[in-house]
């Protein structure tokens, strides 16, 4: 452990720690530093702390390696000689290596370039030029590569001795950076040092997967009163799990809720198993904290528009919008030769101005190609574009589908560790999370009221799964015009559908005597006459004090607002422990609407 680990974090002034003293070295030498180490210890973010501490004349270019395409550092371009007026063949370099002052050059994720770009990384590293540019002549006074060696997050492994040679390579791991000195000052004034502790008592196994970068997700997340698992990333699909690899390599007993729950009593917070409206929720905090999330959801719950709406509420104006699937390189940014000689990078439109953006990035795991997901990935990492700073850019969704659903695979991309540890919350939204009832009640009416009753009440959960709010807008479509409702479901191919049952949603809408909230208010009088005699009988109640907690229980709010004094009167006879649970897991205007309820009832 680090002199730095073994001071008081939120107190003392620490000492510098490995990588700090590496990088002043390898400045004042005016050598090529190498880096190796582990995803999210906190490498690159040592660099733009320390650099602009220790040597502010200094600025730091920083370039993401992996999102580099040929044309991005060095390009030939036609420009018109000053002395001549002719047209002439010139080397046009980006306009991020000529800063106008000193400058030290980070490549980071160096080894997940392409082969093309490895040559020009190769000549940066050797002779600190590009073509025929010397970087020390533009400012240049230190050259950095950085990166993790893991095969499994990079494309090539570096073993030309011409190159090795001209370098000097460090391997460092969390304990040599300054991740505990950053989190302390960012979270304050939380003492973080028993977390700390805790984190340093774990198995390495779980430490390497527990990063410092997904720690402070974690803290983010906990601060926010969220449940402390949001902070661990989506790998393919599937929520980490802070688990050991046994001797036969598979995971070992799952320590994720243990963890998680120290971690929270360490820092004085509750670890929920999760919130009321959380979309909205965790959509609402990346716009207070600057922050990019992902949520992952079924196809049709309709994470898309809710994340849409929620933004646009929070902006004041529409967020951009950019589906995967269609999203080409030059929908982002283009290269563009500048009158001063060097290389610029013209950003899209929706990327300029002084005005607040938030973007949606639909689709996020279905990229209609490498090059466009690599410049994507600046964004979300460095929030960035072409290494240009997007301007008031206040917040950014991914949404995405999960790898498989009902058994069935999707065809979505899969990522690595390191590319799903960039997102400060990760959540697995499920369709009762979408409140997309109450759009679909205020939108279509008395015919939305029969679906969702139907949808609620007639069919199992296999069949709710296979019914989204897309397909129930759909057969609601489909009735209106008097077409089939099969036809609505989904198509599984070979004439078949999907393995729902629509008798009783036909017989609904053809007028079959059914029992939902407005049938209740409809007839209230006799209801509350069965309610007695339920209550009268027994104080756990009856078979129809069992059917109106249902009908109240699965009601939206709006209809609950429409028939207020029928809940009112039903409600009062129903037993407590029933009226009890309106209030678990509510959101908070439903939270308020059965509080006023059950004041009245104090008050009556």
């Amino acid at each position: 452990m680090t002199t730095e680990t073994q001071r008081t974090p939120q107190t003392e002034q620490p000492t510098a720690s490995r990588l700090e003293s590496f990088i002043d070295a390898m400045i004042d030498m005016g050598q090529t530093g190498q880096v190796f180490g582990e995803h999210g210890i906190g490498k690159t973010a040592t660099f733009f702390s320390h650099l602009s501490r220790a040597h502010p004349d200094t600025t730091l270019v920083y370039v993401p390696a992996a999102n580099l395409t040929p044309d991005d550092l060095l390009v030939n371009a036609p420009v018109r000689d000053p002395h001549t007026g002719e047209l002439v063949l010139r080397q046009l370099v980006t306009s991020q290596l000529k800063p106008g002052r000193p400058f030290v050059l980070l490549i980071d994720d160096s080894l997940q370039a392409g082969d093309t770009i490895q040559s020009q990384l190769m000549q940066i590293a050797c002779n600190w030029s590009l073509g025929e540019h010397d970087l020390r002549a533009l400012g240049c006074v230190g050259v950095f590569l950085t990166d993790n060696e893991s095969l499994s997050e990079t494309s090539a492994r570096r073993g030309d001795l011409a190159l090795l040679d001209r370098m000097v390579t460090m391997r460092i791991t969390a304990n040599d950076t300054s991740w505990r000195r950053h989190l302390a000052a960012k979270y304050r004034p939380w003492d973080l040092r028993e977390m700390f502790s805790l984190w340093a008592s774990l198995p390495s196994a779980l430490r390497e997967l527990l990063s410092p970068r997904t720690l402070d997700h974690v803290l983010a997340n906990a601060r926010e009163g969220f449940p402390l698992r949001w902070g661990l990333p989506l790998v393919d699909g599937e929520r980490l799990r802070l688990a050991e690899p046994g001797p036969d390599g598979r995971p070992g007993h799952n320590r994720t809720a243990e963890i998680l729950d120290r971690i929270a009593a360490s820092v004085g917070v509750a670890n929920p198993a999760t919130v009321a409206d959380p979309v909205r929720q965790v959509v609402r905090a990346a716009l207070r904290n600057r922050w990019t999330v992902l949520l992952q959801g079924p196809p049709g719950c309709g994470k898309t528009e809710l994340v849409r709406e929620t933004l646009r509420a929070g902006l004041g104006r529409d967020a951009l919008y950019f589906s995967l699937p269609v999203t080409n390189v030059e929908d982002l940014c283009a290269p563009l030769p500048s009158p001063d000689g060097t290389l610029d990078s013209l950003l899209a439109a929706p990327f300029t101005g002084p005005e607040p953006k938030a973007i949606v990035w639909d689709e996020y795991n279905r990229p209609k190609d490498r090059a466009a997901f690599a410049k994507l990935m600046e964004v979300t990492q460095e929030w960035s574009l072409a290494g240009r700073r997007i301007e008031n850019l206040r917040a950014q969704v991914a949404v995405q589908n999960p790898p498989y659903h009902l058994g069935r695979k999707l065809l979505v991309a899969r990522n690595n560790i390191a590319q799903a540890t960039r997102f400060t919350a990760s959540l697995l939204v499920e369709p009762e999370d979408i409140p997309a009832n109450e759009w679909l009640l205020a939108r279509y009416g008395r015919d939305a009221e029969t679906v969702l009753e139907w949808w609620k009440h007639d069919i199992d959960d296999e069949g709710r799964a296979w019914i989204t709010k897309r397909t129930l807008e759909r057969l609601i479509k489909l009735h209106r015009k008097g077409l089939p409702l099969e036809m609505g479901t989904v198509y599984l191919g070979d004439g078949e559908y999907a393995p729902v049952p629509l008798t009783a949603l036909v017989d609904r809408f053809k007028g079959r005597p059914v029992t939902g909230l407005r049938e209740l208010a409809r007839d209230v009088d006799a209801w509350e006459a069965r309610l007695r005699r339920a209550a009268a009988h027994s104080d756990e109640g009856g078979d129809d004090s069992d059917a109106v907690h249902q009908i109240l229980a699965n009601s939206e709010l709006s209809q609950l607002k429409r028939h207020r004094a029928a809940v009112g009167r039903l409600v009062a006879l129903l037993p407590a422990k029933l009226r009890a649970t309106y209030l678990v897991g509510a959101s908070e205007r439903q939270q308020r609407y059965w509080m006023e309820v059950f004041m009245d009832l104090r008050g009556s």
